[in-house]
């Protein structure tokens, strides 16, 4: 079983968070724990205003999080790696290779599917993602209780 779920995009502050409360929400498995961190985070950042705003209006308060940048310790400590882009992959197996066998794209039961950053973009590119992380992690949770 996993116990430690890391989710992973670039800045921490949108699609990483978005995830990692989803599946805080949905796990119904208490030992699981689930994190987030950056490739190039935003360090202690808070969640962006939008994506705050369209998790908020889905009953989520993001308003705890800071972002955090990945180190490879973070990586070891992790049983599962989701990503959001299949390059996402590529760079945290050069930085940690060891960790490869863990890291998954949080879209893959869904055909593999990439979920774009809506960073800088309006609201309904948001409400898109939020869309596609939920139907991500949803795909997940038959494999993770």
């Amino acid at each position: 079983m996993f116990k430690n779920i890391l989710v992973v995009c670039v800045g921490n502050i949108c699609r990483s968070p978005t995830a990692e409360y989803l599946f805080r929400r949905h796990l119904s498995h208490p030992g699981i724990l689930v994190g987030s961190a950056g490739l190039s985070a935003m360090r202690d950042h808070p969640i962006d205003e939008t994506a705050a705003l369209v998790m908020e209006e889905r009953g989520m308060d993001g308003s705890p999080h800071r972002a955090r940048q990945v180190s490879p310790e973070l990586l070891r400590e992790s049983d599962l790696i989701l990503v959001m882009e299949q390059k996402q992959i590529e760079v945290l197996t050069r930085f940690a290779p060891e960790t490869r066998g863990k890291i998954f794209l949080l879209g893959k039961w869904l055909e593999s599917q990439n979920i774009p950053d809506p960073y800088r973009q309006q609201r309904p590119a948001f409400e898109h993602v939020y869309d596609l992380i939920d139907r991500s992690v949803r795909s997940w949770l038959p494999y993770l209780q």
